[in-house]
Parts: structure tokens; C-alpha cells; sequence
């Protein structure tokens, strides 16, 4: 397996990698030492990568071409270093994320097989005209596809053309639920599989205990990345704290002081870090960031979503599960602390919301999973 440092580049495949491990076989993890505790806990042997991707303090551009390039850079720096682990003792299968896309140059140098395991939605027919002609129009994109031309034609990689290469790998497993994929009557389901959701859904109880005299819980958390919005948390604060019958857990992250939310409530519980699956098990509704992380966590436990997307995949993640009838959707520049009572008030009020929950959990549980993962990669192991 070929990563990248981000948390939640790491956590979605890592059960897939701990069910390798278990059904026997040798799997060692190329990536950045600063993922090594997760990376050896799923029993994987670390193959150290140095990485400059910002990941550590999400120092992330905010021009888009910008933001790619780093993944490419961190191609061009890496590969090198994969090549020294790998040329001589070469992995039978390589296992990629989407942003570590130099193990498909290596695999292919190499003539191994190759598998893209992606932790969000994936190209669809006629994705290049609908979306990503766009990116190509902005400034500084002409001097980024020479570049990654450059750095692909030597790379070793069979495959040269650009758009190919990046996005459209010959096998993947798409590590979401199909509910969350955007035209997915438009995928090529030849070359992908959704296996939802690959969690230790065994552990999900673990970690978390519904407090004595709670009636509903609410869960709100921004993930793992883009968390310093104390502002949303005091409008969080605002809106469900004091509410009759309700325990909330908040999660802020490891940026924002507890302090700047000012007086907490006794039925809100605030951290930097919690266990979010253990709690959607508990919990009777959720307001999420709309990642793709979040959202699967939320459709496996079937609890209905209060959506604030932060960024354009966020949001078509909103609009997804918007679309499936059990989240409501609320802009960040519009979360109030009415409006997000409101929604939470309209969301518990709507009798089909938890049928309609009810049934993609059921739908995302039965797309396999884990198990599932493993037994497709082991078809490829021939």
C-alpha cells in the first residue's frame, strides 16, 4: 500500500490493510513517518516516505492549481524513494491512494498489477468535459500539464496520458458507498467497485456511553482536517445547548481553545477528539462537515445529517445525501444558531427521515465492506 499522511487519506483503507494482514499476507506501507502509529497498528510493516505534503498544520493553497501541484511535487519526490524500497524486492500487488498516484508509475515500470483504493467519489463518463475542463482554464494550468507531462514520460509509467493516468485507474475500489456518488449510473463499473464503508464496525460500540437521562444525542464535528471555526462552535453552543432532552458532544479539534466558546451548558460536552463512529451509534442526528469520512460514518449508522459543507466535494456530498432524503443542508455563511435549530427541529420532525436512514445504512452495509475489499484484492492476487 502506497499512502499519503492525511488522516483522511489513512483511516479509510486501513481496516483493508488489517484484513490483509489477518487472511496472511505480507503488506508493507509506504508513507510518512507521521502516520506510523496508525500505520503499524493495522499490523502493515512501514515503509518510511518523506512527504511534503501539508498535511501537519493543514496549510493547504487556496488557489487551486496551487493545491495540485503539491501532490505532484510530492510524486516527483517520492516515486525515488519508492523505487528504493521497491526495485529490488518488488510487491507482488500495489495498493494506491488517489494522491500517492506515483505507485501506479512504479506497478507499472514494474509490470505488477495495480489497484487504486479511493476514499471518495471517482470519475464518471464524460467527467473530463463536466468538471474538470474548468480546472484546466485556470491560470497556471498549462504550466502544471507540462510539468506532470514532463515528470510522467520519465517516470517509467505505460501509461502517458495525463488525464488517463490520474483518473481513470484500470481497477479501483471505491471506498464510499455508491448513494454518494455523483452520476454513478455514469461509472464505469468495470473498472470500479463500491465496497462502501470499510470500518471495524465490530469496535463501533466501544469508546462511548450514552449518559444517564440523555434522550437524543446530537453529534457535531468538522472532521479531522479544516476544524479552527470556533465561531460555528459557539453558534453550535448557541443553538443546542440548554435544549430539552438533548446531550451534545462536540468535537472542535486541536486548534480551537475550549475557552473561545465561552459559557458551555451542562448538556454539552466539548473535545478536541472523540470517537465518532462509536458515538453515530449512539447518536440521533449529526452535523458533519459533509467529508466523505463523515458521511459514510453517518449512512453506516443511518442517522439523519445536518450538512454545513466547507468545500465544492463537500458540497456535493450535501447535495448527495440532501438528495437521499436524510440530511438538511446548511452554507456556513448561513449556520445561525436558528437556522441550525431549525434544521434540526425540521429533520426530527420529518417522520420519513429515519426510514429513509434507515434504509441506506442498510444499502451501504450490504455493499460488503471490508470483507468484501479483501476478497476482490485477493481476486487480483490471481
Amino acid at each position: 500500500m502506497v499512502g499519503i499522511p492525511a488522516i483522511s487519506h489513512v483511516l479509510p483503507s486501513l481496516e483493508v490493510i488489517r484484513e490483509l494482514v489477518a487472511r496472511g499476507h505480507r503488506v508493507t506501507y509506504a508513507n510518512d513517518p507521521a502516520v506510523a502509529d496508525l500505520v503499524e497498528k493495522s499490523g502493515a510493516e512501514l515503509v518510511p516516505l518523506t512527504s511534503g505534503l501539508p498535511v501537519a498544520d493543514n496549510d493547504w493553497p487556496s488557489d487551486t492549481i496551487a493545491a495540485i501541484e503539491l501532490f505532484l511535487d510530492d510524486a516527483i519526490r517520492t516515486l525515488p524513494q519508492l523505487r528504493a524500497a521497491y526495485d529490488a524486492d518488488p510487491a507482488d500487488l500495489y495498493l494506491y491512494d488517489i494522491g500517492a498516484y506515483a505507485a501506479r508509475a512504479l506497478a507499472e515500470s514494474q509490470g505488477r498489477p495495480v489497484v487504486q483504493l479511493s476514499p471518495t467519489f471517482v470519475a464518471w463518463e464524460g467527467y473530463e468535459e463536466e468538471v474538470a475542463a474548468a480546472v484546466w482554464q485556470l491560470p497556471g494550468a498549462d504550466a502544471y500539464r507540462e510539468k506532470y507531462a514532463r515528470w510522467l514520460a520519465g517516470s517509467g509509467a505505460t501509461t502517458t496520458d495525463i488525464d488517463v493516468f490520474q483518473g481513470r485507474p484500470e481497477r479501483a475500489l471505491a471506498l464510499i458507498t455508491r448513494a454518494l456518488q455523483p452520476n454513478a449510473d455514469r461509472v464505469d463499473t468495470d473498472a470500479v467497485t463500491f465496497v462502501g464503508p470499510c470500518f471495524d464496525t465490530r469496535a463501533d460500540m466501544d469508546g462511548w456511553s450514552r449518559p444517564a437521562g440523555a434522550e437524543k444525542v446530537l453529534l457535531v464535528s468538522l472532521g479531522s482536517a479544516d476544524t479552527r471555526h470556533p465561531e460555528f462552535y459557539r453558534q453550535c453552543v448557541a443553538a443546542f445547548g440548554g435544549l430539552p432532552g438533548w446531550h451534545v458532544v462536540l468535537q472542535i479539534g486541536k486548534y480551537t481553545d475550549p475557552q473561545e466558546l465561552g459559557d458551555v451548558p451542562s448538556n454539552v460536552e466539548v473535545h478536541p477528539w472523540v470517537p465518532q463512529r462509536a458515538i453515530l451509534e449512539h447518536a440521533d442526528a449529526f452535523v458533519t462537515h459533509a467529508g466523505m469520512g463523515g458521511c459514510g460514518e453517518g449512512l453506516l449508522a443511518g442517522v439523519p445529517m445536518i450538512a454545513v459543507p466547507r468545500n465544492s466535494e463537500q458540497g456535493m456530498n450535501a447535495d448527495q445525501l440532501v438528495a437521499l432524503g436524510v440530511a438538511r443542508r446548511v452554507d456556513p455563511e448561513a449556520a445561525t444558531a436558528e437556522a441550525l435549530r431549525t434544521a434540526l427541529e425540521e429533520l426530527i420532525a420529518d417522520g420519513e427521515v429515519a426510514g429513509r436512514s434507515a434504509r441506506a445504512r442498510a444499502a451501504a452495509r450490504a455493499e460488503g465492506g471490508t470483507p468484501r475489499a479483501a476478497d476482490l484484492i485477493e481476486d487480483v492476487l490471481g
